[in-house]
């Protein structure tokens, strides 16, 4: 029977989900309320469906390399899953990132297949969040190329900001890593055995992901890979839309995008993507009504290639219950 306590959390994640949902479209209509309508709906319409078939594909390739990476990863870490398994987690994970009430509700799905079916869930559980880490390296290394792509045409005033972003977020890492290693002992030095025997695991599972730097680098080189994969995607359906904008621009404004929907405002970041878009690309001169074209087209092959994988995880799913059904006939 279910609980009183997990209905109240049901409901409550449903109120969640549905009130970012909201954000999303609020977001999605100050933006058009100061945009022309008819000259967006026109540029979405310049887009042909097999332009968006093709991006589609090229968004569910590059996440088809994204299940191998993270497959390579955890069972670095000593996870042991399989490829099936592996595709399970990511799939649902993926689908879970856009459509759960948490912006950490992909990791969630994730996790809770494949504990369940790993015999060392200490490795799936350091797995992951090493496989996370390369991610945000390899998204701040496109910051980074952005930046120093930067054009000189751009006011002074905005490279210096971001230079100063930069010097600070520095500062704040530097200072999280001291914190944790001051405080790790008094934070987890009196707990149960049974918890340090679990930390000792996961520890260990570190240990073993983080002896191995050539799967990290080559993880790396994927997730860069992926990470471009979907800004040049974006750069083609923008131009579909009639936006022209050299490669720099995207290499600056893509990933700082990336990173402010990344704020736990909207479900998925949906809207505050575009704006953060329209904001970022407006100093090169590009129409802001072009920019957010190009945005709401991408949103429909993420929210599609979403859907899509949700599916896929959930026959997939269906598939490994059935299997010892079969087995015993």
């Amino acid at each position: 029977m279910i609980s009183i306590q997990q209905t109240k959390n049901r409901n409550r994640g449903r109120w969640f989900i549905t009130l970012r949902w909201l954000a999303a479209a609020a977001v999605l209509a100050i933006l058009l309320h100061f945009l022309p309508w008819h000259l967006l709906a026109e540029a979405i319409r310049r887009v042909p469906l097999s332009t968006f078939v093709l991006a589609l594909c090229g968004y569910i390739g590059a996440h088809a390399v994204g299940i191998a990476k993270w497959r390579l990863v955890v069972n670095a870490a000593g996870g042991k899953l399989d490829f099936q398994t592996s595709a399970q987690c990511y799939t649902g994970g993926l689908f879970g990132t856009l459509f759960l009430p948490s912006i950490i509700g992909g990791d969630m799905v994730r996790l809770a297949v494949g504990l369940r079916r790993s015999p060392n869930p200490a490795g799936v559980l350091a797995g992951n969040v090493a496989d996370r880490l390369v991610d945000m390296m390899a998204q701040a290394g496109l910051v980074l190329l952005g930046i120093v792509l930067l054009p000189a045409a751009l006011p002074a005033r905005i490279q210096e900001e971001a230079q100063k972003t930069i010097f600070y977020t520095g500062i704040a890492l530097g200072v999280l890593v001291l914190l944790t290693f001051f405080l790790f002992r008094p934070l987890f030095g009196g707990r149960s055995v049974r918890f340090r025997r679990q930390l000792a695991r996961i520890r260990h599972a570190v240990r073993a992901v983080s002896g191995a730097p050539h799967v990290l680098g080559f993880a790396w080189v994927l997730g860069t890979g992926i990470q471009m994969t979907f800004l040049l995607l974006t750069a083609w359906l923008a131009q579909a839309c009639g936006l022209t904008l050299p490669l720099r621009d995207w290499f600056f404004a893509w990933p700082l995008a990336k990173l402010a929907a990344l704020l736990p405002l909207t479900q998925g970041g949906i809207g505050v993507r575009e704006a953060a878009m329209v904001g970022l690309l407006s100093p090169f001169g590009a129409a802001p009504h072009l920019v957010l074209a190009a945005g709401l087209v991408w949103e429909g092959v993420v929210i599609t290639g979403g859907l899509l994988a949700g599916s896929v995880a959930f026959f997939l799913g269906r598939a490994e219950a059935e299997g010892p059904n079969i087995r015993k006939k």
